[in-house]
């Protein structure tokens, strides 16, 4: 009885994204657009409110419309695929994305926390959905918004706060 009750205590205290990064901090935040359309509000937070790859950091993507998981983790293979990600991943990648990834509408969070050296976390809002053990699939994940040959530089620059 007691180990049970150490085990729901453990899943509940890793309920939130925030849990998975206490105290985390404002980096930067921006808008992606597509021809002009608001798609999603991006935040980057970390421990020390600095960018850090090696560190732990949180991407919130706040959806300001409806779009289907698949979509979202095709979108995100694209991505991947232009930042020269090794294709021969994609099939297990794609299924790390379904586990962690739900169809969303206006005003839904994704999250994305990074567990260094161990892979990433994903919740629909507070909900933890995946926990992933792939460091090489949590570095390609981010590299979507973070990488420097990313498609959306602009989007990248205000993640920053602004640094290069």
């Amino acid at each position: 009885m007691r180990l049970l009750l150490v085990l729901l205590l453990s899943v509940t205290a890793q309920a939130s994204w925030r849990d998975a990064l206490p105290g985390a901090r404002m980096v930067g935040q921006g808008e992606m657009r597509w021809f002009g359309l608001k798609l999603y509000r991006a935040e980057l937070l970390s421990h020390s409110g600095k960018y850090d790859p090696q560190q732990g950091h949180a991407l919130v993507l706040t959806y300001a419309r409806s779009f289907k998981a698949d979509r979202i983790i095709d979108a995100s293979l694209e991505q991947m695929a232009r930042l020269g990600a090794p294709k021969a991943r994609f099939d297990d990648w794609a299924a790390h994305m379904r586990r962690g990834f739900v169809d969303v509408s206006e005003g839904d969070a994704l999250v994305g926390v990074l567990q260094p050296g161990k892979g990433i976390r994903f919740y629909a809002g507070e909900r933890l959905t995946a926990d992933i053990d792939d460091p090489e699939f949590a570095r390609w994940f981010f590299a979507i918004w973070l990488d420097a040959r990313t498609s959306e530089p602009g989007l990248r620059k205000q993640l920053l706060g602004g640094a290069p």
